[in-house]
This record gives C-alpha cells, sequence and structure tokens, in this order.
C-alpha cells in the first residue's frame, strides 16, 4: 500500500507517529524541489535515512565535524573516482580517520537528515509499503517518537532564529569584546572568522559545511550573547539575462519531460531547466529524477570538452577589491574561494558542497565572464 500527500495536508510528526503506531516496514520518500530524502522503517522504528542533498554527503559531514580536512577528502574522493570504492573505507584504510569515526558520523547524519525535514514547510511524500530496505544500509535503531518530539523542538527554535536571522542573505559584523568568545570552541572561532568576513548566513553554512539550522543557531546565539550583531542582508544576485536561443518552457510535467529528452542531446543545460521545472512539481518523479542524471552526465562533459579541463588551475584574473563588488550568490563565492592558483578543476570540485554539474556551471560561467582564467 502506498500513501501519498503534502506536508501541507500532513506534518512529518504526524507521518512519522502514524507509520510508527502502525509499525509499517518501507520507506518514506520526502521531495522538495531537486532534493530527494528517505527514511527507512522496519517495523514502525526508524533504521536508516538517505539523501542526494550534497551538504548532507559522507565527506562533507566528515568535514565539519573536523574528522578529516579538505586534502584528505580530495586524496579520498580521488581514489574513489579509479576505484569505485565506498569514501568510508578509503579515508579509514588511509588512516585518515578511523572506522569508529565514520560509523559515529553516519549515525550522526542519519538522524540529521530527518531532523532537517521538520523545519521544510511545503514538500512531497510517497510512503512504499513493504519496499526492501537498501543493501549498503546503515543500520540504526530510533523510536521515531523521540525523533518526532526532537524534530518538533527544532521547529521551535527555527523559528526563534527566524525572528533574528531573517532570511539566509543575512550578514554580522563583531561587536567590541568580540575575543573573549574567540575562546570558547573551534566551531565559535570559525563562525567568528567568517563573520569578519562579511560572509552572509548561507556562505557561513557553506564554509563550516553544515545545515543552515546549525550554522543558524551558531549565529543566534552569538548575537543573543553580544558577540556579534545583525548588520543587514545582501542584495540578492543579479539575474542572468535570459538566453534567447533556449525554448520557452511549458508548464504541465509531460510537457516538460518531453522538451527535456528533445534537449538532451544537444543542449543538456535546456534540458536540466525543464528537469528542474518538473521536479519542482513533482518532486518524487522518478523519469525526471533519471532524466536529470543523464542530463548532468552529458552537461558534466560539455564542461570538459569546451575549455574546461580536470586538471587546469584556474586563477583569479581580478583583484578582490573587484570581487567584492561582484553579486556573487553563495555557491558562486564559496567557489572562488577554493580557486587560489594551486588546486586544479577536479579539486575545487571535490570539496564543493554542491552537485557536481553546478560547480562546473559555475567555474565556465566564472571563465565566460573573465573572473578566473585557466592554467
Amino acid at each position: 500500500m502506498s500513501i501519498r500527500g503534502t506536508l501541507k495536508t500532513m506534518s512529518v510528526a504526524d507521518l512519522l507517529q502514524f507509520l510508527a503506531t502502525g509499525r509499517k516496514t518501507g520507506t518514506l520518500k520526502l521531495g522538495r524541489g531537486t532534493i530527494i530524502k528517505q527514511i527507512f522503517l522496519e517495523g514502525g522504528w526508524i533504521v536508516g535515512s538517505s539523501s542526494n542533498d550534497p551538504k548532507e554527503r559522507l565527506g562533507q559531514v566528515l568535514l565539519h565535524y573536523g574528522k578529516i580536512a579538505e586534502s584528505d577528502l580530495r586524496i579520498g574522493l580521488e581514489v574513489q573516482r579509479r576505484s569505485g570504492r565506498k569514501l568510508g573505507t578509503i579515508l579509514s584504510s588511509r588512516g585518515l580517520v578511523s572506522h569508529d569515526d565514520i560509523m559515529e558520523v553516519l549515525r550522526t547524519r542519519t538522524l540529521e537528515i530527518i531532523y532537517d525535514l521538520f523545519i521544510w514547510e511545503e514538500a512531497d511524500f510517497e510512503f512504499l509499503d513493504n519496499e526492501p530496505l537498501p543493501n549498503d544500509l546503515i543500520r540504526i535503531q530510533v523510536n521515531a517518537t523521540s525523533v518526532t518530539m526532537d524534530g518538533i523542538y527544532r521547529i521551535d527554535e527555527w523559528a526563534r532564529y527566524r525572528s533574528v536571522i531573517k532570511s539566509e542573505r543575512t550578514f554580522f559584523e563583531l561587536n567590541e569584546g568580540w575575543t573573549k568568545a574567540a575562546d570558547d570552541s573551534v566551531e565559535t572561532r570559525a563562525v567568528l572568522f567568517h563573520v569578519d568576513k562579511g560572509m552572509t548566513t548561507a556562505e557561513i553554512c557553506y564554509n563550516m559545511h553544515t545545515s543552515l539550522f546549525h550554522a543558524s543557531a551558531l549565529l543566534f546565539d552569538l548575537v543573543n550573547q553580544g558577540v556579534i550583531k545583525v548588520a543587514g542582508e545582501a542584495p540578492p544576485p543579479a539575474e542572468e539575462p535570459a538566453d534567447r536561443s533556449a525554448p520557452k518552457l511549458p508548464e504541465t510535467v509531460p510537457e516538460l519531460l518531453s522538451l527535456a529528452r528533445a534537449e538532451l542531446g544537444e543542449n543538456p543545460e535546456n534540458a536540466l531547466a525543464a528537469i528542474h521545472n518538473a521536479l519542482n512539481q513533482e518532486p518524487n518523479n522518478l523519469e525526471a529524477q533519471q532524466l536529470r542524471k543523464e542530463a548532468e552526465q552529458k552537461l558534466i562533459a560539455q564542461i570538459y570538452k569546451n575549455g574546461v579541463s580536470p586538471q587546469a588551475v584556474p586563477r583569479l584574473l581580478i583583484s578582490f577589491d573587484q570581487l567584492e563588488q561582484q553579486r556573487l550568490d553563495p555557491q558562486e563565492g564559496f567557489v572562488l574561494s577554493r580557486i587560489n592558483g594551486e588546486l586544479d578543476v577536479a579539486s575545487v570540485v571535490s570539496v564543493c558542497p554542491f552537485r557536481e554539474a553546478d560547480t562546473l556551471r559555475t567555474i565556465k560561467k566564472l571563465l565566460d565572464s573573465a573572473v578566473i582564467e585557466m592554467k
């Protein structure tokens, strides 16, 4: 039996309680735009979760908890590309992180993937009754009621954070005496470092390889302590001019997917635009999800073929003063922060908490606009 709906009609808390009470076994799948998360249940108990959000990949979570450095992640992902082995196995076999640390982080990530759902305001969901669990699932066993209570607490906390930090574009300033707080923890020092650089909430989230909820919690506490203050909101990034060669997007999902299939061969970027529109309407559409993978792979191949090599080393062509005048979005800012004239394209891609196609598209845009060059 399959159950479908939206979070406007049934909340995550109600869903989990319903499935726990019915001692259900199967997969609860929730989609918002292009992000898909799954919660795996067995006899009403939560036994695992998964996410296609790049910020929730194992490497990014290990970075956040300080278990590895970005250089370690680059090494691990390069070996993974060549061998196809699991990242955790590679990192532990090379002595870069212990097996126990990996298991601890995996369990923490499993719960964080679920907790993040409680602050989603809109999403489609589907419960697939008795669907087999993934063979490679890292199993936990958590009572759904306890997860629900923690999740409801997060909803209340999120409302408090949003009363001060209005959006992801909020930025901050250091107050006098801020240095006293710098001794509190490594995490606090990292936040203060990024605040001093004038980063927005979203940029701090990316640079600390953490969730928006956790970054907001750290910033909210520092505001309450008088260590920092809200200084304003960055303007939204400038809209790109419309591509006159791109076809006008239809409205219905079948039409969007038909257009995507037609554009897939020659114009994968146009195909992706249609697919993203389809996924915004139907996040759990399996055909759209599969087409997205195909379009991304074609776009990646196209970018590598047309002027961007994985081994090329990008270098800034403009000064930091000029860079500050650019209206960059947080993703562009993060990518630029990793361009130091030493890391090649493959290395920059490996440490970014974004999908590979999105990072490469950003690099190509910066190259075309003469912000960077390739050596």
